[in-house]
């Protein structure tokens, strides 16, 4: 038992010094699944990376990990050195770490409680040899639940989280849930996001207010937390994302791409400032 102890306090320290050579530590949550926000988290921490960033990016979405696909990074195998666990790494300053580098077979599916969820997270953010990093960014699974309370216990300072979410109803108030939630883990909301806001017609170029229309702007102005912006629906974004290409930085005449900037120019004032 005294072993094991040693060995959580040992881990506990290695944890604090991997994150206090980290900036900034954003979360990037939502109250509902489908929204986007992995795609959002990855086009995030590239586009971070293209402005010369050193980034890194940990996907913490134990039961659905999809970052390894959507960086183009799919099927790659993390390593293990004298300095920990080895990220993936994705450009010359973006790394990324993801249960599918360790995972044997892509479609079995994790069947873990929270405490081995937990323990994995610890493991990722106390053993990976990040170095020192400008952004992590953290891709979390939609909810409020084990993953995301992880990390925003786990981590000491976390600089802020970003919520996404989509126009209707039924996605804005599980969104106003992420907010509260990480009010109430005392983590700065950097904004809200509004994704799939609006179809870009591919033949006419008109945009269809598919799913309405400025719910999140409406629960942002509500709970007194910045809106960040709108992203709207292309469908070059879904061909991009399951070849794995960030639309930001593959295809930067996109709508999506230019929003997607204005959005990033947001989130770095606001933390750099």
């Amino acid at each position: 038992m005294q072993n094991i102890n040693e060995e959580r306090i040992r881990q506990d320290e290695r944890l604090k010094e991997k994150m206090a050579g980290i900036n900034y530590k954003i979360i990037v949550i939502s109250g509902k699944g489908g929204v986007g926000k992995t795609t959002i988290a990855v086009n995030l921490a590239y586009s971070l990376a293209l402005r010369g960033k050193q980034v890194g990016i940990l996907d913490v979405d134990i039961h659905g990990p999809n970052i390894a696909k959507m960086l183009g990074v799919e099927g790659t195998r993390v390593t293990g050195s004298d300095n920990g666990i080895e990220p993936v790494k994705v450009l010359p300053n973006l790394k990324a770490i993801s249960l599918a580098f360790v995972g044997e077979e892509q479609e079995k599916p994790v069947i873990w409680r929270g405490p081995l969820k937990m323990g994995v997270i610890k493991q990722f953010l106390s053993d990976v040899n990040w170095g020192k990093l400008d952004y992590l960014v953290i891709d979390s699974p939609p909810g409020t639940g084990d993953e995301p309370l992880s990390v925003c216990q786990l981590i000491p300072s976390l600089n802020g989280a970003v919520v996404v979410t989509t126009p209707q109803d039924v996605a804005t108030l599980d969104s106003r849930k992420s907010v509260l939630f990480a009010k109430e883990l005392n983590v700065p909301v950097i904004g809200i996001i509004e994704n799939m806001s609006g179809l870009i017609c591919p033949y006419c170029g008109k945009e269809i207010d598919l799913f309405g229309r400025g719910g999140a702007e409406a629960s942002a102005r509500k709970l007194d937390v910045p809106f960040l912006g709108r992203i709207p629906v292309e469908p070059e974004i879904v061909k991009l994302s399951d070849s794995g290409k960030p639309f930001v930085y593959f295809n930067k005449d996109l709508v999506a791409s230019k929003v997607t900037d204005e959005i990033i120019e947001k989130i770095i004032a606001y933390l750099e400032r």
